[in-house]
């Protein structure tokens, strides 16, 4: 044998044996975890959750193939999926999942690959969407009740996973968002600034009564204390003028004759303070006798 063809001969002996190698090793990573088919019929399980076998493995060339999953956590984006709720209002809803797969095995035996998976998983999450929130109102969808009714919803989607033997394992279920359907934006839109409309009116409504009736109590209470005062001040003037009355005929009666001479300045200063003043009276009259006698009529009338 010339050194030529020996060179042949181990290049395809070397040939076979890569080509042996690459249908024998093969590596699975920490993330992933692998099925081995025989002829394609599940094998074994390699690296399964809690078990170890990451790393370089073998199997049995052109008789065995691998199939390997990703073990870590998986999202799925639901499309839009119009929902009618309790109030038989329509409802756009945008939904995730995240999920992992718990049983290798079943996984593969049900739905084969990823692409499978995502469809039958997507049909899943939109019946339960809306066999969940089509008992609810639209207010617990948006705001009221929804930590509650993704609880439900994931309960009831992990439930029938279970059931179909999916292999998967329900991590969360969220709604990202709520949205009206365009056809229906303006009708719900004028129907809310509607009832807007009719609480700012009754709300308008009670401020005005509120208005009236704190108006009405304060006209009250202000009559209360003018008639109060106004009864204050005359008993006030009453007991001033009784008291002045008093002093008045206790100083009269100590001298009768200041009395009527004050009396008479009082008369004087009563008719005559005014400048413009006009009187006709007899020269001899009794108004003015203190004009002429003085403060002591009576006393000048004895000495002449």
């Amino acid at each position: 044998m010339s050194r030529s063809t020996s060179l042949v001969a181990w290049a395809i002996a070397a040939l076979v044996v890569l080509v042996l190698l690459a249908n024998t090793l093969f590596v699975v990573e920490q993330r992933q975890e692998a099925i081995v088919l025989r002829f394609g019929q599940p094998e074994r399980v390699i690296h399964t959750p809690g078990k170890g076998g990451a790393g370089l493995n073998f199997k049995e060339p052109f008789v065995e193939n691998v199939v390997k999953f990703d073990r870590r956590n998986q999202a799925l984006e639901a499309d839009q999926e119009e929902v009618i709720d309790g109030d038989q209002e329509r409802l756009v809803v945008d939904a995730f999942l995240r999920y992992r797969i718990s049983n290798p095995l079943q996984y593969y035996t049900t739905l084969r690959d990823e692409h499978t998976a995502q469809d039958r998983l997507e049909r899943l999450v939109n019946s339960s969407l809306r066999q969940v929130l089509g008992s609810s109102t639209t207010a617990d969808i948006i705001s009221g009740r929804r930590d509650q009714l993704m609880q439900q919803s994931k309960a009831d989607v992990a439930r029938r996973a279970k059931e179909s033997q999916l292999g998967i394992e329900v991590i969360d279920l969220r709604i990202k968002r709520v949205d009206l359907p365009a056809a229906n934006q303006a009708s719900v839109y004028r129907r809310m600034q509607t009832q807007r409309q009719q609480i700012a009116a009754q709300t308008r409504a009670q401020g005005e009564q509120q208005k009236r009736e704190i108006f009405a109590a304060a006209d009250k209470e202000v009559a209360i204390t003018l008639a109060n005062a106004q009864e204050q001040g005359e008993t006030t003037r009453g007991q001033g003028d009784a008291q002045r009355t008093r002093i008045f005929a206790q100083a009269y009666g100590k001298d009768p004759s200041f009395a009527a001479f004050y009396r008479s300045m009082q008369a004087y200063e009563a008719s005559l303070a005014q400048g413009d003043t006009t009187m006709i009276l007899s020269p001899d009259s009794a108004f003015f006798k203190y004009f002429e006698q003085g403060p002591n009529p009576g006393g000048a009338a004895a000495k002449r």
